[in-house]
């Protein structure tokens, strides 16, 4: 697997961007693989509610720890740096706030009214945590109408106790389910990584339980460890196979499958997303 190198003017001028701005992003947080290619197409996907986290899943390099008071000036500086980069599609996720009611919906929902306010073209996508299965943070969410709803389910369900420590698999899927019947328009995603364990039937398993909540868009990709203190990966999937999941999710219904080694939640969301 090869990646391009981080570097370039756009790359810099992001940087800076995001630095000036006091902005965090995934790409950086989570030591995407993809940093360089997006970063020097001027895509960058915004991480708010701070830089640590309130859940300890062993897949991720986000800090972990009690996080910081919300930051409402955030959500200006967001649509702020959208604007620099003269974007017309914004991904949008954050860090897991248990310590928060609302698990920090607000915080999405004045964030795709900032990007709007500021960008009135710009689309808006969010790649939200479960908000602990809550519906009125859900609600919160959806009133601000993004135009792609994303939740991951990460792995296969035997898995969660290893993979996402807080997380259950059918809370995640139900809060994609409650988008589907609360706003019906709204598409909805969610993405896999594969290799951490998972057979290749329960992966198919997955996919199959996405399509009977109606969700639209799949993303697969390998999981990379992030560091010898996250978990191990357990296989690396061949090309081929990642063809063949996603001509099988296809034949499943997904309206759009990305599947490769290097795909992840936002990866090429724009054509993901049919615009």
């Amino acid at each position: 697997m090869r990646a391009p190198a981080r570097g370039g003017d756009n790359y810099q001028e992001l940087r800076s961007l995001v630095a000036r701005l006091r902005l965090h992003t995934v790409c950086e947080s989570a030591a995407c693989p993809n940093v360089g290619e997006c970063w020097n197409h001027r895509t960058a996907t915004f991480m708010i509610l701070g830089n640590v986290c309130t859940r300890r899943c062993g897949f991720c390099a986000v800090g972990k720890g009690a996080p910081l008071e919300a930051d409402y000036d955030e959500p200006r500086r967001v649509a702020e740096a959208a604007a620099a980069l003269g974007l017309r599609y914004a991904v949008v996720t954050s860090v897991n706030r248990d310590d928060r009611k609302d698990g920090g919906a607000e915080l999405f929902a004045l964030t795709i009214r900032a990007i709007r306010e500021r960008l009135p073209k710009c689309r808006v996508e969010v790649l939200i945590p479960d908000f602990q299965g809550s519906h009125a943070a859900m609600d919160i969410v959806l009133a601000a109408t993004p135009d792609v709803l994303n939740h991951n389910m990460e792995t296969a369900p035997r898995l969660y106790r290893q993979v996402r420590l807080g997380a259950r698999y059918e809370r995640s899927l139900d809060i994609l389910a409650y988008s589907k019947t609360a706003r019906p328009a709204i598409p909805t995603k969610s993405g896999l990584m594969l290799g951490l364990g998972e057979t290749p039937e329960e992966a198919l398993g997955v996919m199959r339980d996405l399509r009977a909540h109606q969700v639209d868009i799949l993303t697969l990709g390998q999981y990379l460890r992030p560091s010898l203190k996250h978990l191990p990966v357990i296989r690396y999937v061949p090309p081929e196979e990642f063809a063949e999941l996603r001509r099988q999710g296809c034949e499943m219904g997904f309206r759009h499958v990305e599947a490769g080694p290097l795909v992840r939640s936002s990866y090429h969301a724009a054509e993901a997303a049919g615009r």
